[in-house]
């Protein structure tokens, strides 16, 4: 039902201050980003090394759905997000076994769905689950071209190979010499 914990959402009263605390100073680089007129919110998505992510959002405007959470304090975690891979059947399995759920979204051309588990059926954490692909989020700078799924790369020891992970982005192994010939002899006889 759930592929993998995509994100964790933090909610922030300066977006600004924000932004640069996770891309200037912790390095973490900028994917995709939006304004939602209804709900009156930012949210920016930051990459933090291979496969980590962040989503920073802020209120854009009074009568914003983040007024209350961030009422008495500047910010703080405001939900996780899990992929699956089938909105439908994640909900069917909820549903099977009473669990509650909200805001069933599902914006044009299935880019993504979603739902809520309110933190009350959460252990206290705001859950949304979502249905999409990871990459369509990401910055170019963190994910292959489209069709490219691998790269190698020459080393002064052996060889860094880079494969495009299933989750969105890259994921790096640097192997020596010796392992380099092995994995070659490997993908040799598997094939043949």
């Amino acid at each position: 039902m759930i592929s993998r914990i995509d994100h964790v959402s933090i909610a922030v009263r300066d977006q600004k201050k924000a932004e640069h605390f996770f891309r200037d100073i912790l390095g973490a680089v900028d994917g995709a980003g939006a304004s939602d007129p209804a709900t009156r919110f930012f949210w920016q998505i930051f990459s933090l090394g291979d496969l980590s992510r962040l989503e920073i959002i802020s209120p854009t405007d009074a009568g914003s759905f983040l007024d209350g959470f961030l009422k008495d304090k500047e910010g703080g975690v405001h939900h996780i997000t899990l992929q699956t891979t089938d909105l439908v059947k994640a909900m069917a399995r909820l549903e099977k076994h009473g669990i509650p759920f909200f805001g069933h979204n599902e914006y044009p051309g299935g880019i993504w769905k979603e739902i809520f588990i309110h933190p009350r059926h959460a252990f206290g954490v705001l859950v949304q689950i979502a249905e999409f692909e990871a990459d369509d989020w990401l910055s170019t700078k963190v994910k292959f071209p489209p069709a490219i799924r691998w790269q190698v790369d020459r080393t002064e020891n052996g060889a860094t190979l880079t494969f495009a992970h299933p989750g969105g982005g890259k994921v790096s192994l640097n192997l020596n010499r010796e392992e380099s010939q092995k994995l070659a002899k490997s993908l040799q006889e598997a094939s043949d």
